[in-house]
């Protein structure tokens, strides 16, 4: 079906104009016409066609004047030139001017047609790849939270690699940074069908040879119990996307195998002949330094080479500080529905400013793990510090020595012990508002012991 769209033409000679209104709008284009370059700007504001023929020689202002003004103000509008002038000059000064295209009279009117028809599927293709970028940004940013330089440029990067349209992408970072997530985004942008499948497989979970058949399938007798052909993990996953977990988990002679598959995009099942044609998009994760295992020779370089094309980073969180209540805040939100809570409405002033101090080693799961806590267990008006684990509620002066709830770790210059103490009461204080019984409760003390530790460190004035 032929592409079709608004024409604005400027041409002083009555007789041509009329000739090209009657051919455009015989081929289905709207058509206006003006005969003077009087208010052509306003024209064009107002009416916004697609594409102005403006004729070079027109009476008090020229075409090229027109053009000029129509780049200067920003207008989107596409501009032909008119002319019965041949010459290269002219044609060149237009083009430099912005002219997206250059006419000359006579005109031979399946050409302008030609012309035109080429414009405007430019122009439609423009639009819809503006479109999809548009949908992809603000898909992406519904299942992505956050507002972190690494997570704005991690949104840019996903919505770049679903426009090209990619083959395998790899993504790295720590435990528990989201990876999965990323990957079933993803997976809907990628994919050209909405069912088209997403399957996932932990390569660190099973043996080399169980992995081998559970990727490529095997054919029938290749086993014992093996009493015909079984599909494979890439051909369940035709037409959609493969999420290899852990693929640094894979052994070298298994990616030799993978690649050869990324290189010719068919496979041969374990113990078959038959190449078997596969469009599969493979998403591959590890929370391991890619660059080191293959020094190690744990991993194939020419495999790395191959994933590493299309390379994203997850940052860790305590890297997307500005992250870090924003998912709080979604984490909350969701488990007060899914638990059909409604009591807990956020978090304190205090409690959000030890939760951003926070170092977060178990990154989003960590965080969403907590969330969950507070929700079923707790779940207070208010999110309190005293409501928070330990190793959160005491991060301050000494904060960075806490592994885990109760589990110090001394550093290698030593510490005073008497100022730890000191220090972990003054802030159990704190954290507690001045109540004694609580601050008690959040160093795991009697309260006697309590009182006294606060006498002894002179804070109990």
């Amino acid at each position: 079906m032929q592409v079709t769209g608004r024409i604005l033409v400027v041409e002083d000679d009555e007789l041509i104009g009329s000739m090209l209104v009657r051919a455009l709008k015989k081929a289905g284009h709207k058509v206006r016409y003006e005969n003077t370059p009087e208010n052509i700007l306003d024209i064009i504001v107002s009416w916004s066609p697609d594409i102005a023929m403006l004729d070079i020689k027109l009476p008090g202002k020229s075409g090229l004047d027109i053009l000029s003004d129509i780049k200067e103000q920003g207008m989107k509008t596409q501009v032909i030139m008119l002319t019965a002038d041949d010459s290269a000059e002219t044609s060149v000064k237009a083009m430099k001017l912005g002219a997206i295209d250059y006419l000359t009279k006579p005109f031979n009117i399946d050409e302008v047609l030609m012309v035109l028809a080429g414009i405007l599927e430019k122009e439609k293709l423009r639009d819809e790849v503006s479109y999809f970028r548009k949908q992809c940004k603000e898909r992406t940013q519904k299942e992505i939270i956050g507002n972190a330089p690494p997570t704005l440029e991690l949104i840019s990067q996903i919505n770049a690699l679903a426009i090209a349209g990619v083959d395998s992408v790899l993504l790295t970072g720590e435990s528990g940074t989201g990876k999965e997530l990323i990957a079933s985004q993803l997976h809907r942008l990628l994919s050209k069908e909405s069912q088209a499948p997403l399957i996932r497989i932990n390569c660190a979970a099973l043996p080399e040879s169980l992995l081998e058949a559970e990727l490529f399938g095997h054919a029938k007798g290749t086993f014992t119990d093996a009493q015909h052909d079984k599909k494979g993990l890439f051909e369940l996953a035709d037409g959609g996307c493969l999420l290899l977990d852990e693929i640094a988990e894979m052994k070298v002679e298994l990616q030799s195998k993978l690649l050869r598959v990324l290189e010719e995009r068919s496979i041969r099942r374990v113990g078959g002949h038959e190449e078997i044609p596969v469009s599969v998009t493979v998403i591959a994760t590890t929370n391991k330094d890619i660059p080191k295992e293959v020094e190690n020779g744990t991993f194939r370089l020419d495999l790395f080479y191959r994933l590493n094309t299309f390379l994203l980073h997850v940052s860790p969180l305590r890297e997307r500080q500005e992250d870090i209540m924003p998912l709080a805040e979604y984490f909350l939100k969701e488990y007060n529905h899914r638990y059909k809570r409604s009591a807990i409405k956020g978090f304190s002033k205090k409690s959000q400013k030890l939760m951003l101090a926070y170092e977060w080693p178990g990154n989003v799961r960590e965080l969403k793990n907590i969330i969950e806590r507070l929700v079923v267990l707790k779940h207070p008006a208010m999110v309190e510090p005293r409501h928070l684990p330990p190793e959160i509620s005491l991060t301050g002066k000494h904060g960075s020595i806490l592994q885990s709830a109760g589990n110090f770790i001394l550093p290698p210059e030593g510490i005073d012990a008497e100022e730890l103490e000191k220090s972990l009461v003054a802030q159990a204080m704190e954290l507690s508002g001045n109540n004694q019984k609580q601050a008690a409760i959040l160093l795991h003390m009697k309260y006697d012991t309590f009182r006294y530790k606060l006498k002894k460190h002179g804070l109990n004035r």
